[in-house]
Parts: C-alpha cells; sequence; structure tokens
C-alpha cells in the first residue's frame, strides 16, 4: 500500500497579511512580477489603519520586480521566443501602477501621523522571476509559480502573441516558522528571507522616479 504525501492547500494571501498588520511591527518583503496581486490585499488592512481599526506601531515594505529596462528571456514573442521591448515598456507600466500605488499608500499613513516609524521601498533586479514570494513579519512565507501561458496582446497597434507570465493563475503555498528552528517549515521561512536579502542587498537597485 502506497500512502500518498498531503500537500498543503491554497491559501488566501489577504486574510494572512491582515493578521500581519495586527502585530506591532508589520513587514512585507515581495518579489515577484508586478506586484499587482499584493496591491489588491493590503487594500483593505491599509484602509483599517486609516480609519483606527488597525493601528501598528510600525510598518516596513520592501518591494522586488525585474528591470523592464534590460532585455527578458520571458515574456517572449511566440514566434521566435525574443524579447520584446514594447511588451517590457507595457509591463513596466503595469508593474509601476500597482508597487508605485503601495508606496504611497503606506508613506500617507506616515503623512497623515497614523503610524509612528514607516519604510517602504521599491528596487528591480537583472532577472524575470518564475514565481512570486511573499515573506510577512519575517514569520511567514508565501509561494508560488508563475504558469506560462500563450497570451495575445497589443503592441504597438498590432495584436501580438506573446508567452506570458499569468500572475492570476498563480497557486500560493504557506509555510510559518515554528518554534522548532529545525523543522522543514521553519528551514524554510529562513531560507526565503535569506534569498531575498541577497538579491535585495546585491544585484538590486532604486528604482529611479
Amino acid at each position: 500500500m502506497f500512502v500518498r504525501e498531503r500537500t498543503q492547500r491554497p491559501v488566501d494571501l489577504r486574510s494572512h497579511l491582515e493578521r500581519a498588520f495586527e502585530q506591532p511591527a508589520v513587514s512585507v518583503d515581495f518579489a515577484g512580477f508586478s506586484g499587482e496581486t499584493l496591491h489588491g490585499a493590503m487594500s483593505e488592512p491599509l484602509d483599517k489603519v486609516r480609519d483606527g481599526r488597525l493601528r501598528p506601531a510600525s510598518i516596513t515594505v520592501r518591494l522586488l520586480v525585474p528591470d523592464p529596462e534590460q532585455p527578458w528571456t520571458l515574456p517572449a514573442r511566440v514566434e521566435d521566443l525574443a524579447d520584446s521591448p514594447a511588451f517590457r515598456k507595457r509591463a513596466a507600466r503595469i508593474m509601476e501602477r500597482h508597487t508605485l500605488a503601495i508606496v504611497d499608500a503606506v508613506t500617507e499613513l506616515a503623512d497623515l501621523g497614523l503610524i509612528p516609524a514607516t519604510t517602504v521601498e521599491l528596487r528591480t533586479f537583472p532577472a524575470v522571476p518564475l514565481f512570486k514570494l511573499y515573506v510577512l513579519n519575517e514569520s511567514e512565507v508565501f509561494f508560488g509559480y508563475y504558469p506560462v501561458q500563450e497570451h495575445t496582446v497589443t503592441l504597438d497597434n498590432q495584436p501580438t502573441p506573446i508567452w506570458d507570465l499569468m500572475g492570476k493563475d498563480t497557486t500560493l503555498f504557506h509555510h510559518a516558522a515554528d518554534v522548532d528552528e529545525e523543522s522543514l517549515a521553519s528551514q524554510y521561512v529562513r531560507q526565503s528571507r535569506m534569498w531575498f536579502d541577497s538579491i535585495w542587498n546585491s544585484v538590486a537597485r532604486d528604482l529611479p522616479r
């Protein structure tokens, strides 16, 4: 008889993020393609901070996205797998729309005097992630792979088939550190934090604004 190992079920990032904002010190690290999912998930807890239902003492956010000024291996044109500068320009607008909205929303909390200390930083790095990673309060990790699918977009007024990274189809899995530092979950969180910091402190660069 074979026993199939049970995998963790997909989780709801939004509810965990809201619970993270109940802590005195909130930290959110994100590495991924555009930050669109994070932007949506952070809207409700940030609204609750504004109206006083949540009141952390500090919020630290770090956002890590691919550099749209450098050629990408993916997404790529279907016909020849070539980089598309027009697609990168389009993707840059999407990235900026969501990541800069997060930057502005968190900064506003400090400007309004609602949070004593806020830090929010946005950096690019010279690679395209094939996964998205969230680290909440240095103790929880959410990880999921981007499926690659053919997707037709309008570039330079022409329908263009692209092998695209479909972030909305990503299933996230959750790992939370526990009291046992050698448990699988604790090691996963520790290694995820190490990977993020290694990119952030080496090849990542502040996005010019």
